[in-house]
């Protein structure tokens, strides 16, 4: 079935202004792009924008641990290491695979209703997880997250990883699969080897925690590139590097297989630090953005990573340039689709996969936008209140309220149950 959106504007991080435009999703896709003045496309279904709707490219939360919808308002304004250590492990004991598969449908919930179309998780029971995702319709790249403990539990985590990805990896073209283990100060230097050799050999990325906070610099014992290159993670074919607050970027990291994660407003209320991102930016480094898990930021709300990324940087910089609105719209869409292996996603182009997110301009704070302007008003101005709905595939997963392929009540529910019973 066709889909027409009708007279809309459309804007991408690629694109130095906005176009108003027929915009044709068929068999899943963008099939046709063209002038709103000319005679638009026959449909199925048309939505009728009249130039007060635009349409973007579904964001992809690039770093995430979902169930953690669970644990939001534990521990809170307290430090990294003690908020984990008195406040996260003890009650993620408690967590069992349903409460882990209703924690991420719950997620999943929050992320389809402010335009999110991706996420990168981390955490327990992907096999869970998978299922959630692929009785939504949305995409995801899964990876169990892997620790040190008792002997033998790094090379099981191991395997669970290597089932993962045979089981679901590629599956409909929603999940790709990545080895997970958890940051340097909880997997040790030749458990790291062991992972890197395994996600060499099975043709995995890796997705890692790495200098989150000025300690774990201090901690890690040698220069963070030689730790990189010396575990074999630079060799691993694609690395995802989650808040990399104190990595230097003029140290010799090669950007063709590693994308750097973002998380701003999580790095902000632990107290963690500041990313060098504008560095990073004028170097040309693959960034991309997440909220980091409920748990710890407390949103799952792209829109407000996006316009913190922005706001923050230029204030701790001086410089309102050094981090523009096309740059944090390209990191919240299409960087974090690439570093997770999820081809022609992200931008508004033809051909592309139609993961989009309808956005309702027809808003005071929206009195003003127009083609030169709008991805400045959309990251300023906007926000999550302005989604009217959020597509994957050519398949609406939310509209006007409404999740046609979830069922938000016993969701709500079964999470709100969960979470009683894992805070008892």
């Amino acid at each position: 079935m066709a889909t027409l959106f009708k007279d809309v504007y459309i804007t991408d991080g690629s694109r130095a202004k906005a176009e108003r435009v027929h915009l044709l999703v068929s068999k899943g896709r963008i099939t046709e792009i063209i002038d709103a003045g000319q005679t638009p496309p026959s449909a199925d279904k048309i939505i009728s924008g009249r130039g007060k709707m635009a349409v973007i490219p579904g964001f992809v939360n690039a770093h995430t641990h979902a169930a953690m919808t669970l644990l939001r308002g534990l521990g809170e304004e307290s430090p990294l290491m003690e908020w984990l250590q008195t406040k996260i492990w003890p009650v993620e004991e408690k967590l069992t695979p349903d409460y882990i598969y209703w924690g991420t449908l719950s997620a999943m919930l929050e992320m389809l209703s402010t335009g999110t179309t991706c996420f990168a998780d981390m955490y327990f029971e992907m096999d869970r997880v998978a299922e959630a995702v692929l009785g939504a319709g949305m995409k995801a790249a899964l990876c169990r997250g892997i620790t040190a403990g008792e002997p033998g539990k790094i090379e099981r985590s191991i395997q669970n990883n290597i089932d993962l990805a045979e089981k679901y990896h590629g599956r409909e073209g929603l999940i790709t699969i990545q080895l997970g283990p958890h940051a340097p100060y909880t997997v040790p230097v030749e458990a790291m080897k062991n992972i890197t050799d395994t996600a060499k050999s099975h043709g995995l990325g890796v997705h890692f925690h790495f200098l989150e906070t000025e300690g774990e610099l201090q901690n890690l014992g040698v220069d963070p590139v030689k730790y990189l290159a010396d575990t074999g993670l630079l060799d691993v074919p694609y690395l995802t590097l989650a808040h990399a607050v104190y990595l230097d970027p003029k140290s010799d990291i090669p950007s063709a297989n590693v994308t750097l994660i973002h998380n701003p407003c999580s790095n902000l209320k632990l107290g963690s630090g500041i990313m060098p991102l504008p560095e990073w930016l004028e170097r040309g480094f693959p960034v991309a953005l997440g909220t980091d898990g409920a748990s710890s930021n407390n949103r799952l709300d792209m829109w407000e990573e996006m316009r913190t990324a922005a706001l923050l940087h230029k204030g701790a910089n001086r410089d309102p340039v050094c981090v523009t609105a096309s740059d944090v719209l390209r990191m919240a869409t299409y960087e974090g689709a690439k570093a997770y292996g999820f081809s022609q996603k992200g931008m508004i182009r033809e051909g592309w996969f139609a993961d989009l997110v309808l956005v309702n301009l027809d808003r005071p704070h929206y009195i003003g936008a127009n083609e030169e302007n709008l991805t400045m008003y959309l990251v300023y101005a906007g926000s999550s209140a302005d989604v009217a709905g959020t597509m994957v595939n050519g398949k609406w997963l939310y509209r006007n309220g409404e999740f046609p392929t979830l069922d938000s009540e016993e969701i709500t529910q079964k999470a709100r149950e969960a979470r009683e019973a894992i805070t008892k």
